[in-house]
């Protein structure tokens, strides 16, 4: 056979097989994910051995069913829900912390809306149960993050430690890195009480008292916190409680107005 023609049945044959192969698959493009950060849910006991627990309610009101991941970053092996929500469905996780099965945790929550740009709607709430069970506190309202609330200067404002309240305060990091935090206590704007540094591993949720991050300072009210990092994927709270009734108020950062001097007084 002449080898033009052997030449010509190769071609074709190679054409055949093109023709018949499957196209080559798309690249795979990223999920879109709505995320809503509560900035701290938690099962664990405080002064007076109450037990402090947060009710959580999601709400579809997308029009259309959604995948819903909830999961608790900061704690161990961060534990993962996932469930799906019919729209205009209603999902409500009393002590969310035993949604997880777990005895005693304390973390941000990070509400992942799966395959949508817009989240659904989410509400937390904190109260403290007797230690006889026989009641609790008033639920708090605590803000929800449905954006990205850093800023490399934040405020806690209205903050007490005396014989009738006391005040938390908690740092988030939930970075890959550790994250270094600078935080500074006022009572009159510009003047410096005190500073403090604290480092933050990653994933972890760090929360004491007002007392442990100052302990030379007397007690006194309407404190000012000042919390400066250069960290993305941190978040500040602090929360004011009653020492009597155990009745809290949730305190969400607010940005920090730049006349409050972060760095030490001379």
């Amino acid at each position: 056979m002449p080898r033009f023609v052997l030449f010509a049945a190769a071609l074709l044959a190679a054409t055949a097989a093109a023709a018949q192969a499957p196209p080559p698959p798309e690249p795979e493009q990223e999920q879109v994910v709505a995320t809503v950060m509560v900035p701290v849910v938690g099962k664990v006991y405080g002064a007076g051995s109450v037990q402090w627990r947060t009710d959580v309610d999601l709400i579809n009101n997308l029009n259309r069913a959604v995948t819903v991941a909830l999961s608790l970053p900061t704690a161990p092996n961060q534990p993962t829900i996932v469930f799906p929500l019919p729209p205009g469905a209603s999902q409500r996780f009393t002590d969310v912390i035993a949604a997880f099965s777990m005895d005693r945790a304390l973390s941000p929550l990070m509400v992942e809306t799966i395959g949508s740009k817009q989240p659904v709607r989410v509400m937390a709430t904190v109260y403290a149960v007797k230690p006889d069970g026989s009641g609790t506190s008033t639920p708090e309202p605590i803000a929800v993050a449905y954006s990205d609330p850093y800023h490399p200067l934040r405020a806690l404002y209205g903050l007490s430690f005396s014989d009738s309240f006391r005040t938390n305060v908690g740092l988030a990091n939930l970075g890959e890195n550790e994250a270094s935090f600078t935080v500074v206590l006022q009572r009159i704007s510009g003047r410096n009480l005190a500073v403090t540094q604290i480092t933050v591993p990653p994933s972890t949720l760090w929360h004491t008292s007002i007392q442990a991050l100052f302990p030379l300072i007397t007690k006194g009210d309407d404190f000012t916190i000042l919390v400066e990092t250069g960290t993305r994927e941190t978040y500040v709270y602090a929360s004011v409680i009653e020492n009597a009734t155990n009745e809290a108020h949730f305190i969400e950062p607010a940005i920090a107005l730049t006349d409050r001097n972060p760095t030490p007084s001379q």
